[in-house]
């Protein structure tokens, strides 16, 4: 309690923000699709490409809203966006046609990507060095919770038939944007520049120079897009998997069964992992995660019983927070202190992973059928390690450019 105290008041605001926040975008979302189908008479073709919007414009927006944090402040980018967001959900409550929602799950997207960097990067200029890690790691924990917590609360709320999600969220955002701007406007909490000086500024073509020509970061980007790509396999390879193979009676319920086990596993690997990060760094927690998920994935493979998929799901989520857990951290490590906001939305192109993982994991099924686990996972699991030497070029090039910076609890 008394660590907690310690930290700047402006990070504890976020991170309570931000489980505020996200339990409440899991309370609408999730149910988005099936609330454009029943409700409102969407084909189902229409409302994909209406939930797939929101990843694409993610995917290239993300670096654009970073650097913008770094030009304009991240006060302004971050206020911009929460006001833009609790109208966004708004409009979902109101709105009745297709291209209406074509345009706020873009504008949905679009917003969480100008915050997401913005936040992290202030997280960044608040916290004090020796407390990066805790600070980091409770807001991976409460985006955590959310997710958990949200779903559950949008079901009880029946957000899949009504509206009331969509107005309960836009009124948490406005909330969390009235506090955050009281925040701001006390004189204590002003960010300074890093140097106490005037900033450069720095041209968004400059700074896509600057991020091409970074070995470190470009290297690191394709390791972790490949994790992420095997990560992605638990929401879409896996739960098809257990759906129809042969060893499994019910598959979809042991699925939610495993789902469980994969947020209790988070929440309670979540510290003892960061240690990693204390003792090591942060890129070495990283490309251990990227084995780690693929040996929990080669495992599903393997086994035919429920509780050794339990065993194998654990595994996986360790790597997953392995992973997870340590990007904000390895990101502040390597970042120019007047590039943090463009080098945390520049993390958004590992969502790459995102997209072309499932895809081959769909085709992988296509070729060796539910029947062939063994080949179906090992050739997933091969997708996650290929990270790995990636990830440990990364290492090297750290510790040749002396680059690596001890971080403490």
């Amino acid at each position: 309690m008394g660590t907690l105290k310690s930290l700047h008041p402006l990070s504890l605001h976020i991170i309570i923000g931000t489980l505020f926040a996200r339990t409440a975008t899991f309370m609408a979302i999730p149910f988005l699709s099936i609330y454009l189908t029943k409700v409102k008479g969407i084909s189902p073709v229409e409302a994909g490409a209406i939930i797939g919007i929101s990843a694409f414009v993610s995917l290239f927006s993300g670096f654009i809203g970073g650097h913008l944090s770094d030009r304009f402040g991240r006060k302004r980018i971050m206020l911009a966006s929460i006001w833009v967001w609790a109208f966004v959900f708004i409009g979902f409550a109101i709105a009745e046609h297709v291209f209406v929602f074509f345009l706020l799950n873009a504008l949905n997207g679009i917003c969480r990507s100008f915050f997401e960097p913005s936040s992290r990067a202030l997280l960044s200029d608040v916290t004090k060095q020796e407390q990066k890690l805790l600070v980091f790691n409770l807001r991976y924990a409460a985006i955590n919770v959310g997710a958990a917590i949200g779903p559950l609360l949008g079901l009880k709320m029946g957000s899949a038939s009504s509206t009331s999600a969509f107005w309960l969220t836009a009124i948490i955002y406005i909330l969390y944007g009235l506090s955050l701007s009281l925040m701001f406007h006390r004189k204590q909490y002003t960010i300074a520049s890093p140097s106490g000086e005037t900033k450069e500024h720095i041209t968004l073509r400059k700074a896509c120079y600057v991020l091409i020509h970074d070995k470190v970061f470009f290297f690191a980007i394709i390791g972790m897009t490949l994790g992420v790509a095997g990560y992605s396999q638990f929401s879409s390879t896996i739960p098809q998997y257990l759906s129809s193979a042969p060893y499994f009676q019910n598959g979809v319920e042991l699925f939610s069964y495993l789902i469980v086990v994969n947020a209790v596993t988070v929440l309670v690997a979540q510290y003892p992992v960061s240690r990693i990060g204390k003792f090591y760094s942060p890129i070495v927690s990283i490309m251990l995660g990227t084995v780690t998920v693929g040996s929990g994935l080669f495992l599903f493979g393997l086994v035919h019983q429920p509780w050794l998929l339990v065993i194998a799901v654990v595994i996986f989520t360790i790597g997953e927070v392995m992973m997870f857990t340590m990007n904000d951290l390895f990101i502040d490590q390597i970042a120019n202190p007047e590039m943090k906001g463009l080098y945390f939305g520049a993390m958004s192109f590992t969502s790459i992973g995102n997209a072309f993982g499932p895809t081959l994991g769909g085709f992988f099924i296509s070729v060796f059928g539910v029947s062939g686990g063994g080949y179906l996972f090992g050739s997933l699991a091969l997708l996650s390690f290929l990270g790995f030497p990636f990830l440990f070029y990364v290492s090297r090039l750290l510790k040749v450019e002396k680059q690596h910076i001890e971080y403490s609890l």
